[in-house]
C-alpha cells in the first residue's frame, strides 16, 4: 500500500510525485501510455527536433524554469527575430503591434504604427482612454475587448492571439479565468491602455526573444530529468479502470491488479477524472463534465530549402478561409532544430478541422502553407500529433465551478486533483497545480493518523 498513488504521468502528475518523494513519503505513479509527458511530447531523428505539443515555456512565470534548472536544464532562448510573429489578415501578413501586454497593445506608439488595424479601429481603440470602468464582476473576452477597444481590435489582434493560447473560439473565455490580470488593469487604472501601458514599463519589454524558452534538447528533455529523479516508482501502461472510495483509503484496480492508497491526486484530463469519480462523486463528475474541451493537433513539415519566410511564425484572423490556426516557422524560432539549409514548419490545428485523421491534417497543412507562400513545396518529412481531449476552454463561471468543485471534494478525504483545467492551461501553472495537489497530499496524511 502507497501512502500517495498519483494518477496521471503528464506535467501535473510529475511535478507532484516529485514533490511527494522530496517529502520522503512513499508514492506512486500510474501512467495510461506506455510514455511520460502527456502533451509534451518531442521528436528527434534526422538532424531534425519536432515538440508534437507545447514548444515553449514563458520565463516571467518561474515553475519550468527553476524546475528544469534545479534538475540540471539549461534553458535556450528564442532566436533574433523583429518582428518575432505576423498576423495574416484580408490576405496580408502584418507585423505584431510592438509592445503587447498578454493579448492587448501596451504601447500607444505600438499601436499607431501597426498595419494591422485601421485607423478607425486606431481610434475606436484609443476611446478606451475615455471609458468608465466597467462594472461586471467577470464578463467574457469578446464583451470585454469590444467594450474596451472596439470590434476590430477583437477581430484583428486579440482573438488569433487567444485562440493560438487557448484553442477554438475564442469568444465566450472568461476573463476572471484566462485573463485576470487584464481585469485587474481595468479595475485599478480605469483605463485598459493606461494599465497595460504601465504594467509593461514595469515588467520591462519583452521583445527580442527574451519572453520564451525552451531546452536544448527540447521539452521532454525536463521529462526525462523527471523520471530520473522518481525513479523506479513509476508504472508505466497502467492506466486506472476504476477508483474506489473506502475506509482509510482508495483502491485504484488496474490491469495489473489492485492497488491501495491513503491518498490519491488525479492528475489526468478532466474527462478521465469525470470518469473515476462517477461511482462515488457524482456531483464531481458533473462539474467536470461541464468544463469544455476544444480538439487540437499539429504537423510539422520538413523541407530541404529555405523557405521565404520572416519572423518566428504566423497566426491567421478568422475569415481567412484557412483550416490551420496559425505556423510557427520552427527552424527560424529555435536554433537546432533542423539542419543547416532545412526549413521546419509546423502547423496548429484546434476544433473541428483538428478531428481529422493524421494523413488528413498533413494534406491540410501543406495546401494552407502552399497558398500562403504562393507556390508548391514537397516536404522530406511529416510528422502528425493528435490530441483529441485538447485544451479546456474557461467559459464565464469557471472559477465559481472550480469552487464548487473544491466543496465537493469535501466529502472525499486525501483525494487531490491536479491539471490544465484547473487554474492555467499554461505550462508553469500545470507543474503548479500538481505541487499544489502534492502540498495537499502532505497536509492530508500529516492530519490522518498513521493505523
Amino acid at each position: 500500500m502507497a501512502q500517495v498513488a498519483v494518477v496521471g504521468g503528464g506535467w501535473a502528475g510529475l511535478a507532484a510525485a516529485l514533490a511527494l518523494k522530496e517529502a520522503g513519503v512513499d508514492f506512486l505513479l500510474l501512467e495510461a501510455a506506455p510514455r511520460l509527458g502527456g502533451k509534451v511530447f518531442t521528436h528527434r531523428g534526422e538532424g531534425l527536433l519536432v515538440e508534437g505539443g507545447p514548444d515553449a515555456s514563458v520565463r516571467y512565470k518561474k515553475e519550468v524554469l527553476e524546475l528544469g534548472e534545479r534538475l540540471g536544464l539549461t534553458p535556450i532562448g528564442t532566436l533574433p527575430a523583429r518582428p518575432a510573429a505576423y498576423i495574416l489578415r484580408r490576405g496580408k501578413a502584418h507585423p505584431l503591434p510592438e509592445g503587447l501586454l498578454q493579448i492587448v497593445p501596451g504601447d500607444l506608439r505600438g499601436l499607431a504604427r501597426t498595419s494591422l488595424l485601421s485607423l478607425p479601429g486606431k481610434l475606436r481603440a484609443l476611446y478606451d482612454l475615455l471609458l468608465p470602468r466597467g462594472g461586471k464582476e467577470d464578463e467574457s473576452l469578446w464583451a470585454f475587448v469590444t467594450r474596451r477597444l472596439g470590434r476590430e481590435v477583437y477581430e484583428a489582434l486579440v482573438a488569433p492571439l487567444a485562440g493560438g493560447i487557448y484553442g477554438g473560439e475564442p469568444e465566450e473565455l472568461s476573463m476572471r479565468a484566462a485573463f485576470p490580470q487584464l481585469l485587474e488593469l481595468e479595475r485599478r487604472h480605469r483605463s485598459l491602455l493606461l494599465g497595460a501601458l504601465r504594467a509593461r514599463k514595469a515588467r520591462g519589454s519583452r521583445e527580442g526573444g527574451s519572453l520564451f524558452f525552451s531546452f536544448q534538447e527540447g521539452l521532454a528533455a525536463l521529462t526525462r530529468r523527471l523520471a530520473e529523479a522518481l525513479g523506479e516508482r513509476i508504472l508505466l501502461a497502467t492506466p486506472a479502470l476504476g477508483l474506489e472510495a473506502g475506509k482509510g483509503g482508495y483502491r485504484l484496480h488496474t490491469p495489473r491488479g489492485v492497488l491501495e492508497a491513503e491518498a490519491v491526486v488525479l492528475a489526468t484530463p478532466a474527462p478521465q477524472a469525470a470518469a473515476l469519480l462517477r461511482p462515488f462523486l457524482p456531483e464531481a463528475t458533473a462539474l467536470l463534465k461541464g468544463i469544455p474541451h476544444t480538439p487540437a493537433a499539429t504537423v510539422s513539415l520538413a523541407f530541404p530549402e529555405d523557405l521565404p519566410v520572416g519572423g518566428h511564425g504566423l497566426l491567421i484572423a478568422k475569415g481567412e478561409g484557412y483550416r490551420v490556426r496559425g505556423f510557427t516557422w520552427t527552424h527560424r524560432k529555435w536554433p537546432g532544430r533542423a539542419p543547416e539549409g532545412w526549413s521546419l514548419v509546423r502547423g496548429y490545428f484546434s476544433g473541428e478541422a483538428a478531428r481529422l485523421s493524421e494523413a488528413e491534417l498533413a494534406r491540410v497543412a501543406l495546401e494552407d502553407l502552399r497558398r500562403f507562400l504562393g507556390r508548391e513545396v514537397r516536404p522530406a518529412r511529416t510528422f502528425a500529433f493528435r490530441f483529441p481531449e485538447g485544451m479546456p476552454a474557461y467559459r464565464v463561471g469557471h472559477l465559481e465551478r472550480m469552487d464548487r468543485l473544491e466543496m465537493t471534494l469535501l466529502k472525499a478525504p486525501g483525494l487531490f486533483l491536479a491539471g490544465n483545467y484547473l487554474q492555467g492551461v499554461g505550462l508553469p501553472e500545470v507543474v503548479r497545480s500538481g505541487r499544489r495537489a502534492a502540498e495537499r497530499a502532505l497536509g492530508y496524511l500529516a492530519l490522518t493518523p498513521t493505523p
